[in-house]
């Protein structure tokens, strides 16, 4: 049956969660550790597969090092060396050196050159002297993307099989767009992404659907969108055995239907923003609640009523 024709029992299914045995509302972060997530602690080979790669320092940049630039933004971080009328998004920017300068108040600061759109100069000005910048290790520079870190990662990633674990792809004109979960891609190229994830990958899947993802090379737990929260290399169908075909389906879709198990529609929807639980003399029921207006209801851990 259609949730939509379920919805008049929402109010009752509240009331009895607000009886004496409920139990209160419980965030997600309490309640997925334990029932929810079932995080795997066990270091797999996705998890470490891009965390050698990070933006240089300057002491390793040379001269001829190539930036892309995401953002017309970033002529304000250029000083008098860029005109507000400037329009560098887009553009590549050319490393040419670096050097310690005297600033008006005495102190030693740090100007690195590139070289811009039509040849000219443009000067980033660190308020630190130059032994300091290049001890710090990694450099950024604002509203850029070291070519260097895209080209390390396409070694790696470039012509790959792979099983995609989000359904939040982007369109050819990077509009995000509603995939499939947990299928198999064939990576196509790996680009420049934004400032936030600077990797994007381009893949199609076996229904020849193209698509691309943004990914940051950070391990685990530094970004929520690593290569292990997006890829595997392994088939994910094959560690659940005991879901029938049709259930698979709805999962990789993003759907549930009555009677799915908890775990099911974890791996449909992801983990819930919240959950309220409370029982009964006959049965324990729980309510999960996701963004959008979006809730499921279990007894005894069997999807009973849901609005998705």
């Amino acid at each position: 049956m259609k949730s939509s024709t379920r919805l008049g029992l929402l109010p009752l299914l509240f009331m009895l969660l607000l009886s004496g045995c409920f139990t209160g509302v419980e965030y997600t972060p309490m309640v997925s550790q334990r029932d929810v997530k079932k995080e795997n602690i066990i270091v797999t080979p996705e998890d470490t597969f891009l965390t050698g790669i990070t933006d240089q320092g300057l002491s390793e940049w040379k001269p001829g090092k190539r930036f892309r630039v995401t953002d017309d933004k970033i002529r304000l971080i250029f000083g008098a060396t860029a005109s507000p009328l400037d329009s560098l998004g887009g553009s590549t920017l050319v490393f040419t050196g670096a050097k310690e300068s005297p600033s008006i108040t005495g102190t030693s600061v740090t100007d690195i050159s590139f070289a811009g759109p039509e040849g000219r100069t443009l000067v980033y000005r660190i308020n630190r002297p130059i032994a300091r910048v290049e001890a710090q290790g990694p450099l950024s520079i604002p509203f850029t993307i070291q070519e260097s870190l895209v080209d390390s990662a396409r070694a790696l990633i470039d012509g790959k099989r792979l099983y995609v674990l989000t359904r939040t792809w982007r369109d050819d004109n990077d509009n995000s767009v509603n995939g499939h979960q947990f299928v198999a891609v064939n990576v196509d190229s790996v680009t420049p992404g934004n400032d936030i994830y600077p990797i994007k990958v381009s893949f199609t899947d076996d229904e020849g659907t193209s698509a691309r993802i943004f990914l940051h090379p950070g391990p685990k737990g530094y970004t929520p969108r690593s290569f292990s929260a997006l890829f595997s290399f392994t088939d994910p169908r094959l560690r659940y055995p005991s879901i029938t075909d049709a259930t698979w389906d709805n999962i990789v879709r993003g759907r549930v239907a009555l009677d799915m198990t908890r775990e099911e529609c974890r791996l449909a929807l992801g983990a819930p923003r919240e959950v309220d639980r409370g029982a009964d003399n006959s049965f324990v029921r729980e309510v999960w609640l996701y963004e959008n207006g979006i809730y499921l209801v279990f007894e005894d851990g069997i999807l009973k009523l849901y609005r998705h």
